[in-house]
């Protein structure tokens, strides 16, 4: 009998914020696992919008200085571009991205990479984008 599966460990690593993993260079660099860092970001990315927050990342850090490297889930902001004859998306969506934001005390830049899925009349393709956001 196993006493824990794929999932379970997955659902404990993700949903205990309480684990850390901490690592320490030389040159006072700290690298840090964390699941959340409190910024808020917006910015432009394919003829539209994206606001997002910090998810699941490495973290590179030297007060002031921080770099961070995962999953950035948030809204994508974009009005479909379809004939009116044929039903349109929503304009706000949910989405999660994958990118790199630096920040300095409470000022971040956010370089994100969204997917764009494949259509009927499109391939799918990956959208990089640029935001300014707000560390807490």
């Amino acid at each position: 009998m196993k006493i824990f599966t794929r999932t379970s460990v997955f659902a404990l690593l993700i949903l205990c914020p309480a684990i850390s993993l901490k690592a320490q260079s030389a040159e006072g660099i700290k690298a840090k696992a964390q699941l959340f860092d409190g910024l808020l970001v917006a910015g432009y990315l394919d003829h539209g919008a994206f606001i997002n927050c910090t998810g699941p990342a490495i973290k590179f850090s030297k007060k002031p200085y921080c770099v961070m490297l995962g999953l950035l889930p948030g809204l994508r902001i974009k009005e479909d571009q379809a004939p009116a004859e044929v039903p349109k998306n929503s304009v706000i969506t949910p989405s999660l991205g994958f990118g790199l934001t630096a920040s300095f005390k409470h000022l971040a830049l956010q370089l994100p990479l969204y997917y764009n899925s494949k259509t009927a009349t499109k391939d799918g393709v990956w959208k990089a984008g640029l935001g300014l956001g707000y560390k807490f």
